[in-house]
């Protein structure tokens, strides 16, 4: 079995080639730009082959340097994440949730600060991601998940049921055409959510206008959407940008409405099929900030959900997963 270049040396390269140079490199690890070139020719003799060159008075990678680079660039990074991962779970005074990205960013950051406040000695790792924690990874105290597999966890509970509803900027208004019935949005751009290939697409504008008695012949434009987002909060912004109406989480635009960077003409929403429900690890509630994140996080839950009720008028159900 081969043996690998000495790990210092393959330390410093791939710190020269991140910094792009010696002396930086050195200036980062805290040594001689003297150790930083005898670990270089360290490494190239082990190798056999040239890493660096001279560039007028610099030196760079050579092109098998480079690609060599690459790798070693991956594998430190690797360890890095790793690192970082052991820290946060060996922190008892941390706090890991993981929640999809729009939810995450649209509503829970958002709020998760009010909350820290009564705990300012705690550390709060948020995750905004699609994928649910790996039993295996790192260890995450909470996952906020869409769907309905609520009743299949041992460590679950339900959070809120939401709609999706038409918003936009008011500035995107316009005097020529106002706003008296649903069939009236076709008069502008319309931003679309698309959660394929990860999950099935929330209720599109298509589903909105059926459930809202608009004919197909006054359906036309409704595929014509000038923009089509993976993610719901990105559309979101879209639509306080400008860019045109779109059907958006009543959860992900509270703020939004209530600070006038959107404006919802008609109070109609359509049902996302499944709840929102909060998960965690079975040892999870061993740390006393663990317990009273839950507390808190149900209560902001219920608020959600009295909130949802009180803004909309819900015109039906529709079915499919969502990214959120």
């Amino acid at each position: 079995m081969q043996t690998l270049p000495p790990l210092r040396a393959l330390q410093v390269f791939e710190a020269v080639g991140r910094c792009g140079g010696v002396t930086e490199a050195a200036r980062r690890l805290g040594i001689s730009a003297g150790a930083v070139s005898q670990q270089m020719k360290l490494l190239e003799d082990a190798l056999g082959l040239r890493l660096m060159q001279k560039d007028g008075k610099r030196l760079r990678l050579t092109a098998a340097g480079a690609r060599y680079h690459a790798g070693c660039a991956l594998a430190f990074e690797s360890l890095r994440v790793a690192h970082a991962e052991i820290e946060r779970s060996r922190n008892v005074r941390n706090l890991s949730v993981s929640a999809m990205p729009s939810l995450m960013s649209k509503w829970l950051a958002t709020r998760v600060t009010a909350w820290q406040q009564h705990h300012p000695d705690l550390s709060i790792y948020l995750d905004g991601t699609r994928t649910e924690p790996s039993p295996d990874g790192y260890e995450i105290d909470f996952r906020i998940g869409y769907g309905d597999r609520v009743a299949d966890v041992s460590n679950a509970v339900e959070l809120f049921r939401d709609s999706v509803v038409p918003v936009c900027s008011p500035h995107l208004l316009r005097e020529d055409a106002p706003l008296e019935t649903p069939a009236d949005i076709l008069a502008y751009p319309l931003i679309a959510v698309d959660w394929l290939p990860k999950f099935a697409s929330p209720p599109s504008w298509r589903d909105w206008f059926h459930a809202n008695g608009v004919e197909e012949t006054d359906n036309r434009r409704v595929n014509d959407s000038r923009q089509v987002h993976s993610l719901s909060g990105v559309a979101i912004q879209a639509a306080i940008d400008g860019h045109g109406f779109v059907l958006a989480q009543s959860s992900m635009i509270c703020d939004d409405l209530a600070a006038g960077r959107l404006v919802m003409p008609f109070a109609l929403g359509l049902a996302l099929p499944w709840p929102y429900f909060l998960t965690w690890r079975p040892h999870t509630f061993d740390k006393s900030h663990c317990r009273s994140f839950h507390r808190w996080l149900l209560t902001q839950a219920r608020e959600q959900q009295r909130l949802n009720d009180r803004l909309l008028r819900v015109i039906g159900e529709t079915s499919g997963q969502a990214d959120s």
